[in-house]
C-alpha cells in the first residue's frame, strides 16, 4: 500500500476522532458547564441536543435539571421551653444557574454538604426561638379521642401561635434565601419526625401510661355511676309494676269475693234448707276424715243431718 493511502487513512482517522470528540449530546434531565483547564468558558448549556466544544481542551461538566431530595441527619435540639429532641429534616432542591454552581459549589456532593449545613442550622435556629407545642402541631384543632381532649383541657394545653407550618416556612424561607448565591433554588423543607431524647422519652411513656389510666378509671367509675342509677331507676320501676299488680290483683280478688258472696246469698235466699245442707256436707269432707273421732249430740245439725239421711 502506497504512502499517500496510509495518509489518507491516518487524516480519515483523526478526522473521526476530532469529530467526536468536538461533539456532545444533552437529554431533557441534563445542564452543562464547558470548563477549559478548569476554568468555564462561556454561558451554560440548558437545551437538551447536540453541541459543540473545542477537542480535547474542553470538559463537559453535567448536572442534573430535576428536583432533588435532601434529608439531614436527625439533630438533637433544646426548644425554648427547654425540651430537648431529635428534628429529622428533608427538603428539595434544584439547580437553577449551573455556572454560578460550578463557581460556588464545582460538584453536587460539595453541594449536599453545604446545604446540610445551612438547612441545619436554621432548623436549630428556628426550633431553639419556639416552644415545643409549635413545632409538634400546626393549629389549635381539637382532638379526635374526647377523653383525651378533655384530659388536656384539664391541664391547661397551650394554645399554639404559630404552628409547625410557620416553622417550616419560616426555615425555608431563610435558609433559601443563603442557598440563592450558589445558583441553587430551594423549593420545600418539611420536618419529618420530631421525638424525645431518650432520657425524656421513658418519662413521657410513663406520663402517656398515667393518663390513660387515670381516663379508664374516670371512665370506669362513671360507668358504676350510671350503672348505680340505672339499677335505681329499674328497682323503682318495678316496685311500681309490682305495686299496680298487687292493686289489680286484690281489686279483681275482691270482686270475686263479692261476687261468689252474692251467688252464695242469692242461692241461700232460694232455699235456705238445702244451703245449709250443701254447707253441712262441705263441713264434713273438710272436717272428717279415717282417723277422726268426735260424739255427736242429738240436738247437732251433723247428727240431723245424719239422721235424716238414714246413717246412724
Amino acid at each position: 500500500m502506497s504512502r499517500v493511502v496510509w495518509m489518507g487513512l491516518v487524516l480519515a482517522v483523526t478526522a473521526v476522532v476530532v469529530g467526536f470528540a468536538s461533539i456532545y449530546t444533552l437529554d431533557e434531565t441534563e445542564q452543562a458547564v464547558i470548563t477549559r483547564f478548569g476554568e468555564p468558558r462561556g454561558k451554560a448549556v440548558t437545551e437538551p441536543g447536540l453541541h459543540f466544544k473545542a477537542p480535547f481542551v474542553d470538559r463537559v461538566n453535567r448536572f442534573d435539571k430535576r428536583w432533588q431530595p435532601w434529608r439531614g441527619d436527625p439533630n438533637q435540639i433544646p426548644t425554648r421551653d427547654k425540651k430537648y429532641i431529635w428534628v429529622d429534616t428533608f427538603a428539595r432542591w434544584r439547580i437553577v444557574d449551573p455556572l454560578q454552581f460550578f463557581q460556588r459549589m464545582r460538584d453536587e456532593r460539595n453541594a449536599l454538604s453545604r446545604l446540610s449545613d445551612i438547612i441545619d442550622g436554621e432548623t436549630r435556629n428556628t426550633i431553639a426561638s419556639f416552644n415545643l407545642i409549635e413545632a409538634v402541631r400546626a393549629s389549635n384543632r381539637a382532638f379526635e379521642d374526647e377523653e383525651y381532649a378533655q384530659t388536656e383541657r384539664q391541664e391547661a394545653l397551650e394554645t399554639v401561635e404559630h404552628g409547625r407550618d410557620r416553622l417550616t416556612r419560616h426555615i425555608l424561607e431563610r435558609a433559601a434565601e443563603v442557598v440563592k448565591d450558589f445558583g441553587v433554588e430551594l423549593v420545600d423543607v418539611q420536618i419529618r419526625r420530631i421525638n424525645y431524647v431518650d432520657e425524656v422519652q421513658v418519662k413521657v411513656f410513663e406520663r402517656m401510661i398515667s393518663e390513660r389510666k387515670r381516663i379508664a378509671e374516670r371512665s370506669r367509675s362513671e360507668g358504676m355511676g350510671r350503672s348505680a342509677e340505672i339499677r335505681g331507676q329499674m328497682e323503682r320501676e318495678l316496685k311500681t309494676i309490682r305495686s299496680e299488680a298487687y292493686r289489680k290483683v286484690q281489686e279483681i280478688q275482691g270482686k270475686a269475693d263479692a261476687e261468689a258472696a252474692r251467688i252464695y246469698a242469692e242461692a241461700y235466699g232460694r232455699d235456705p234448707e238445702f244451703f245449709q245442707y250443701l254447707r253441712t256436707l262441705e263441713a264434713y269432707s273438710e272436717g272428717v276424715d279415717r282417723s277422726t273421732s268426735f260424739i255427736l249430740g242429738t240436738d247437732t245439725d251433723f247428727y240431723r243431718y245424719l239422721r235424716s239421711s238414714g246413717r246412724q
